[in-house]
């Protein structure tokens, strides 16, 4: 109760209550994934071949002590890489389950904060935003301020920001030989 009062009467509570739940949303997020994810022994070998391929790829590009015929060393770049983009695409695959999940998560909160935060400022932009940005960071708000941040513009930031960071504190982050999702750009050299 204590703890209410002190907050209520901070000049920046409602922004420091939006930080703050995007914090624990963060962490439930994680918390969901580790359990569904990346405890398991099929994600712990898939990420273990993603790194043994990026590093067998990257030592077949850079490493001229390799003496291979030309047509040979395309040859098996493009069977590492083949199998890279198959390795990747199964993670890929096996995370979407949890992004279920997590997403179902993030709606309920985002709802919950919806509810509490409609149409109150919660914070004020240090700067004048353009166009798109303007519409989003001030979205459901009255008034012609434009430095007004709503909970939705500030929720956003805070859920992006905060849990990238989280999982590369914990070592959750992608492979760094990972595609990123499940539609990968395509190959320039099948084209």
């Amino acid at each position: 109760m204590a703890t209410t009062s002190f907050l209520s009467s901070l000049k920046y509570s409602d922004g420091l209550t939006v930080v703050g739940i995007s914090f624990c949303t963060a962490i439930v997020c994680e918390a969901i994934s580790w359990v569904l994810i990346y405890r398991t022994n099929s994600y712990k070998s898939l990420r273990s071949s993603i790194d043994k391929a990026a590093k067998k790829l990257e030592t077949m590009k850079t490493d001229p002590a390799i003496k291979i015929a030309k047509k040979s060393k395309t040859k098996k770049i493009d069977r590492v890489e083949t199998s890279l983009k198959e390795s990747s695409r199964d993670l890929s695959l096996f995370k979407f389950k949890s992004g279920a999940v997590v997403a179902l998560v993030l709606f309920v909160v985002f709802g919950l904060l919806n509810s509490l935060f409609e149409g109150k400022v919660v914070a004020k932009l240090p700067f004048k935003p353009f166009g798109l940005v303007m519409k989003m960071s001030h979205r459901g708000l009255q008034g012609e301020d434009s430095t007004d941040c709503s909970m939705a513009f500030l929720y956003f930031l805070c859920s992006i920001s905060i849990r990238t960071n989280l999982q590369k504190f914990l070592g959750f982050s992608p492979p760094r030989g990972a595609s990123s999702g499940l539609f990968p750009l395509p190959d320039p050299k099948t084209n």
